[in-house]
């Protein structure tokens, strides 16, 4: 069964679709990348995905296992969010405020959840120190990590290295890479970046108000859709993966 299916999906504002006729579906372990040009309905459709936004048609569901508030989130952050002044441990503990139900505190398995996250993404030594103090790639480990205190099933991630240098991009990509391999974490990307979508993905929906292409990175790289979309710099990716 999958764990996320979506079936004739229309997304929209006031009436006015951005995206109509959408169906796709993904199981436990895969690793799906959502592209697509800005307005194609992307960032509605990842609204959708966490119940923050609700289908002019169509449906969501969940299955084999996975809860509707077990999905966890990385969004792209505002200067704002950047300079939040509280520190990393409080920041990655916060992902765990679902667990809590009316509690105004924190239990030692939340507390332990927390520190195994941080250790997992190695940020153990940053706890203390204050978030807004850190460097772009530090502040997206402690959001990932913070994610991962919400599921231990699937990630959503909204173009999660925009605005990060090369190496840390880099880092980045092997981190979630190594949450999808390693642990089976599901994990859902929205992103531009198409040349990590061929080396990264399992899957891939190429999305423009209509669905264009969903299916295998394989299916893809040989597809008309991809090689338009792509053009030369596609088959140059395509002679090197």
């Amino acid at each position: 069964m999958a764990q996320l299916t979506c079936r004739d999906l229309t997304l929209g504002y006031e009436g006015n679709p951005v995206i109509e006729h959408l169906s796709f579906s993904v199981n436990a372990g895969d690793y799906l990348y959502i592209v697509g040009e800005n307005g194609s309905g992307k960032s509605t459709l990842m609204k959708a995905l966490l119940r923050l936004k609700s289908p002019m048609a169509g449906t969501i569901e969940t299955g084999d296992g996975l809860q509707a508030d077990e999905i966890g989130y990385l969004p792209q952050q505002t200067a704002v969010q950047r300079d939040f002044p509280a520190s990393v441990q409080e920041i990655v503990r916060s992902g765990c405020l679902n667990r809590c139900g009316f509690r105004p505190f924190y239990n030692r398995a939340e507390k332990q959840l927390a520190q195994k996250n941080m250790e997992r993404l190695a940020i153990t030594h940053l706890a203390k120190r204050c978030y807004r103090e850190l460097s772009g790639g530090q502040q997206q480990r402690v959001l990932l990590a913070r994610a991962l205190c919400a599921t231990q099933k699937m990630l959503l991630l909204d173009e999660p290295v925009t605005g990060l240098d090369p190496k840390a991009q880099a880092e980045m990509y092997e981190l979630i890479a190594r949450l999808n391999r390693e642990d089976g974490i599901t994990i859902l990307m929205v992103s531009h970046d198409l040349e990590a979508a061929l080396q990264y993905a399992s899957h891939i929906l190429h999305i423009h108000k209509t669905p264009l292409f969903f299916g295998t990175r394989e299916a893809y790289r040989k597809s008309g859709i991809a090689q338009a979309f792509l053009g030369e710099k596609g088959e140059n990716i395509h002679g090197n993966l």
